[in-house]
């Protein structure tokens, strides 16, 4: 046993310690240089406004950032019409995440999502010492009504990533609406939807609604929305996000959260992205034209490919898909199989730029001519 084991909190000594691990991106002179299409970063970067707004901040680096965010939290508020109290600023959504575990979990309490969904939510409910109850999924979507029946009285939150990572499927705003009517009072709804931009990009090609979440803020439902600027914004490594929700509950979360956690960096070009809507436009519109490039190459190998909502797909390749991304990775390609999902069979391939998407199709077709010659 180790020297520290029984100093450690049990929530902790049951998700086990994390050793650090090697650099995922080589030194530039060691290898050629990886197409990463793993993580669902925006391939087209920040805004040039957010460039600019980053490279001014940076002259006040010697000062603590505003630890209210005041003045995202203003903007945010004013575009979504709702009251400032009900917006609260994060080092990304994931922090959020774990700040509402922290909240309202604790041992003998539990969380409700699906299976195949965010691996986030697992961590961040195990870390409060709590349950995490996942339901099975219904062809590659979530099956609400599994989910409704999961809910007990010691449910306090339900995770309801939308679109969901990573099998790119939407819930549309019907959908939504019906469940969370359902949803007993004792339990806060989390609708997480960092792909926001890009899910209401291809609902209006599809001619659905995607999402009336911001009513519900409105309205003071028990539910938080969740949006982040790591996905069309770009913003992946400053760490932004944002939760909308009761004034109540997220001034609890703020009590529990770091002191200066978004970086004065970070703040600057959120607030200077926003306003750059031709930038967002290019980043979703281009998406969806590769996504529908990369969907129909890939079928073409034999792979099923899920219909996305976000900026990645979720591709079953019929076989061991750790075998098929090592070959990739072989290629120059990083994809994510998706093992620890519980769907061996399949990869996540993040939507790059058309250079990008062309290699890898290149690559995948390659080893699928391989793999029929054996």
């Amino acid at each position: 046993m180790s020297r520290f084991f029984d100093l450690i909190s049990k929530p902790a000594r049951e998700m086990g310690g994390l050793l650090p691990t090697p650099p995922k991106r080589a030194p530039a002179d060691s290898q050629p240089r990886l197409i990463r299409l793993d993580s669902n970063e925006n391939p087209y970067g920040p805004s040039p406004h957010a460039m600019e707004a980053m490279q001014s901040a940076l002259t006040a680096a010697n000062s603590y950032p505003d630890d209210d965010c005041t003045e995202l939290r203003r903007k945010l508020a004013g575009i979504h019409e709702v009251q400032q109290e009900q917006v609260l600023v994060t080092a990304g959504s994931t922090a959020l995440l774990s700040l509402l575990c922290q909240t309202m979990l604790a041992p003998g309490r539990n969380a409700v999502t699906s299976e195949r969904s965010f691996l986030v939510y697992s961590m961040a409910v195990h870390a409060s010492g709590a349950q995490l109850i996942e339901t099975p999924m219904r062809d590659d979507g979530f099956d609400l009504a599994a989910i409704l029946e999961a809910i007990n009285e010691d449910t306090r939150l339900v995770f309801l990533a939308n679109p969901n990572n990573p099998t790119g499927s939407m819930i549309d705003a019907a959908g939504v609406d019906k469940f969370i009517a359902e949803v007993p009072g004792h339990v806060v709804v989390v609708l997480d939807e960092a792909y926001y931009e890009f899910a209401v990009h291809f609902a209006a090609r599809r001619n659905v609604e995607y999402s009336r979440s911001l009513n519900y803020v409105r309205q003071g439902a028990s539910v938080i929305v969740l949006r982040t600027f790591s996905k069309a914004h770009g913003l992946a490594g400053l760490r932004v996000g944002y939760g909308l929700g009761p004034a109540e509950l997220l001034a609890y979360c703020a009590r529990m959260r770091d002191t200066f956690s978004v970086s004065s960096v970070a703040l600057a070009a959120a607030v200077a992205g926003m306003d750059d809507h031709k930038h967002i436009d290019r980043v979703v519109s281009n998406n969806a034209t590769e996504a529908q490039i990369l969907g129909v190459g890939l079928s073409e190998l034999g792979y099923h490919v899920a219909p996305t909502a976000a900026n990645f797909l979720y591709c079953d390749v019929g076989e061991d898909a750790s075998g098929i991304a090592g070959r990739l990775r072989n290629e120059g390609i990083s994809v994510r199989p998706l093992g620890a999902w519980g769907a061996p069979n399949c990869i996540r391939v993040s939507i790059g730029r058309p250079e990008q998407n062309q290699i890898f199709l290149n690559a995948a077709r390659k080893i699928a001519e391989n793999s029929q010659q054996r």
